[in-house]
């Protein structure tokens, strides 16, 4: 696995090392997963908006839209 480096402000590096501790492990297992957590939850955001923006296409209220469409 490649490694990189990431920066962090010290409290929150000194939290990261709390919780650690408490849970007994290893920061980076830790990193790993609130970070899958993070991209999880911004990808289902995204997915939310893109929705959004599909049903934004028309400014026409349902009776507008179908207004003389016989079926």
């Amino acid at each position: 696995m490649e490694k990189a480096t990431i920066d962090l402000k010290r409290s929150t590096y000194e939290e990261l090392l709390y919780y650690s501790k408490i849970l007994n492990t290893p920061p980076e297992t830790l990193t790993e997963k609130a970070l899958e957590a993070l991209f999880l939850e911004m990808s289902k955001q995204l997915a939310q908006n893109s929705s959004f923006d599909d049903n934004a296409q028309t400014n026409l209220s349902y009776d507008e839209f179908w207004d003389g469409v016989d079926i």
